[in-house]
């Protein structure tokens, strides 16, 4: 495939472990161009996702712009997700500094810009959602020149990892995604249950981190303190959500099937802030734009892990 062919790939993340192991799916990615990383606080604060963007860029030898974005979520403060990730989202490994520097421009305005100079792009968004909403909000017309838009998030039916019902991404900024998830005509959504059904088994992750590469000895360490905690609450199986999420949209063929239907998300509420609700006997009449990832073929998805740490 010539370098034309390519598809143009925008990815906002919140590098976060598990992000970490999705870029480097993308940056392997022989049919897709990476044109940048947009980066938004979640899993840690903003100060460390920009850095820990900027360490993986390099780590992995791609020339990738990172381009900041919003520090807090839209309206209400959240709660990191520190105690998974590490302090620093990297596993308290005390990497070296990067000797990159970020982007001057604003996230937001990144996409914008992005999505005219190659309408049609692939957008991937890993974390929370604020940098896309704010960006649709400077914007109402950025949908148009999206071509896919793919969207690790939500707890279909309410079997969340953050609150009973709510899953992380949707959970720190439910305000961002029920902009999102309003503003797109249609987008495709890999929540955390299909993520539980994707499980790898610890020994086999080990395996692969053994290999002799430099992104695999990177991952190792920094994933060690999450797959640890991982083992120590889920059992057997290391869950990649944003891996999952990145496989499906790198090679959608790869899906076993999706479901289509209508989806909200809850704003408000004593017991189910950040849930997403999915009008699963299509009752509400509302347009079905959601199309949630039902299975992806195991042995692709272990294909574009392994490719990553090659």
């Amino acid at each position: 495939m010539s370098a034309t062919d390519r598809i143009p790939l925008l990815i906002d993340t919140d590098p976060g472990v598990d992000d970490a192991w999705a870029l480097l799916m993308a940056f392997a990615s022989p049919a897709h161009e990476v044109l940048g990383l947009t980066i938004t606080a979640g899993n840690v604060g903003l100060e460390h996702t920009v850095r820990n963007a900027l360490k993986l860029c390099e780590v992995a030898e791609v020339d990738v712009p990172v381009y900041p974005g919003c520090a807090v979520p839209l309206v209400f403060p959240a709660e990191d997700a520190a105690y998974v990730h590490g302090r620093d989202g990297f596993g308290d490994t005390a990497y070296l500094a990067p000797t990159r520097v970020a982007e001057t421009e604003h996230a937001a305005l990144a996409m914008i810009r992005f999505s005219r100079s190659h309408p049609g792009l692939l957008l991937v968004c890993l974390g929370p959602l604020t940098n896309l909403a704010l960006a649709l909000r400077l914007d109402p017309t950025l949908p148009s020149r999206i071509g896919r838009l793919v969207v690790m998030g939500g707890a279909v039916t309410g079997q969340g990892n953050t609150s009973v019902s709510a899953e992380f991404n949707v959970a720190f900024d439910p305000e961002a995604a029920h902009v999102v998830f309003e503003a797109f005509p249609a987008f495709d959504l890999v929540d955390w249950e299909v993520v539980l059904r994707h499980g790898l088994p610890h020994a086999d992750v080990e395996q692969w981190l053994d290999a002799p590469a430099p992104k695999a000895a990177f991952y190792k360490a920094i994933s060690q303190r999450t797959r640890e905690w991982s083992e120590g609450r889920r059992g057997t199986h290391w869950h990649s959500a944003d891996g999952l999420a990145m496989a499906a949209a790198l090679e959608p063929e790869a899906a076993t099937g999706w479901h289509r239907h209508a989806i909200e998300v809850e704003t408000g509420g004593r017991l189910a802030r950040g849930a997403t609700i999915v009008d699963w006997a299509d009752r509400s009449g509302r347009p079905a734009k959601a199309r949630i990832l039902a299975g992806l073929r195991p042995e692709r998805f272990r294909h574009w892990l392994r490719l990553a740490l090659a």
